[in-house]
């Protein structure tokens, strides 16, 4: 037999029999394809349910309703999963910005409001932006508030669920430039809409090295 009749073979028995597959990975992937096959399925997508029956704890599948526009939006992200989708417009980070966010928070460390100090001891001879205020602009740097040019127009609602992970490789300086360059690394169907896990990485003019790298997740509401 040859060798592309022998893969051929292969895939329609793993097609026919996806489960068999787990009997060959290790032990420690199994549980995590099982817990995929269970919610990822060739005509919809389900959620499982730990429901206790007779004190013993038994899986119960729910399905999930996808809204057309949803399905639609699902399919297109998951064809780009790992590209990158958005590159945004440049922004300034002045000392106005770094001040007024310094007033917001009360955080007025001198490495962030005393250019003069700034000048003569930091290690960057200039003020930086905090680290929070360069993770608080990636809704701006994503486009994600710009009412006119929406990321997700075809979405009633989106919602900031949260992040997974963020850190800061490299401090972004008073007068930078800063962009934000985004890959979306999941997409997952929820009740109502989707959870999209996005990799959002702030760019610094000029520089090597991001200012922040965060795992972003989203909901949208449709």
């Amino acid at each position: 037999m040859k060798v592309v009749d022998f893969l051929k073979q292969k895939s329609e028995i793993l097609a026919k029999h996806p489960f068999e597959l787990k009997d060959w990975l290790s032990p420690s992937i199994r549980d995590y394809w099982i817990e995929f096959l269970n919610k990822a399925h060739v005509t919809g997508w389900a959620k499982a349910e730990s429901i206790v029956s007779n004190g013993e704890s038994v899986q119960k599948t729910a399905a999930i309703e996808i809204h057309p526009e949803a399905a639609k939006l699902m399919e297109e992200l998951l064809a780009s999963l790992g590209e990158e989708i958005h590159v945004g417009n440049w922004l300034t980070v002045d000392q106005d910005r770094i001040n007024r966010f310094a007033d917001v928070t009360d955080d007025h460390q001198w490495i962030h409001t005393d250019p003069e100090r700034a000048e003569q001891e930091s290690p960057f001879k200039t003020t930086i932006a905090h680290g929070f205020l360069t993770l608080s602009l990636l809704s701006v740097l994503t486009d994600s508030v710009d009412p006119n040019n929406q990321k997700f127009p075809t979405a009633k609602m989106t919602v900031n669920y949260g992040l997974n992970q963020v850190r800061f490789p490299y401090p972004v300086k008073e007068g930078s430039r800063v962009r934000a360059r985004t890959k979306i690394q999941s997409v997952t169907p929820v009740k109502r809409g989707l959870e999209i896990v996005q990799e959002i990485s702030v760019e610094i003019e000029g520089c090597r090295r991001p200012g922040c790298v965060a795992e972003s997740v989203v909901r949208l509401y449709f």
